[in-house]
């Protein structure tokens, strides 16, 4: 019973930092940001999100930096809209995968190409 609250809290958090991050923050640090993942504790204490941007190494590296000075924004803004009785901490992570999938598809077209 305890893993459907966990999925639907991490389901509602993904959906609320999407929002937030469609409506864009001030910080021009941070970049076209889009959610992929969010993994809550068994406590529902912490919550980490993944996330993925395009650009360059420093673009990233920026909106990383940026994620980190917004965690206690996007925090209070979790704990108003969600109603939770404790608000998760936030860490985000980058999410690579969107990257490597990329990668793949283009050896992919490549191996097509050549036959």
């Amino acid at each position: 019973m305890q893993g459907k609250r966990i999925e639907r809290v991490a389901t509602l958090i993904k959906h609320e930092l999407a929002s937030v991050f469609a409506r864009g923050l001030r910080d021009p640090r941070i970049g076209f940001v889009t959610v992929t993942d969010v993994q809550v504790s068994d406590d529902l204490k912490h919550a980490r999100v993944f996330y993925s941007v395009l650009g360059t190494e420093e673009k990233k590296a920026e909106t990383a930096e940026g994620l980190e000075q917004a965690r206690g924004f996007l925090q209070r803004d979790l704990a108003h809209n969600l109603k939770l009785r404790f608000t998760p901490r936030l860490s985000f992570c980058q999410d690579a995968s969107l990257e490597e999938g990329m990668k793949i598809d283009g050896i992919i077209k490549k191996i097509h190409e050549e036959q």
